[in-house]
């Protein structure tokens, strides 16, 4: 957790705010690869890549 106020406290602090929609981006990336690779959904998510 203490990782996750680091980011956010350098986001704050530097005025980053443009990397708060990146890493939500990234990470909703990484749920659907996760999450959806080995589903009946896969076949489609990989045509998007």
């Amino acid at each position: 957790m203490e990782f996750i106020k680091d980011i956010m406290s350098f986001i704050i602090e530097r005025k980053k705010f443009w990397l708060g929609p990146l890493i939500f981006f990234l990470l909703l990336l990484g749920f659907i690869i996760v999450f959806f690779g080995s589903s009946a959904v896969a076949p489609f998510i990989y045509t998007l890549f």
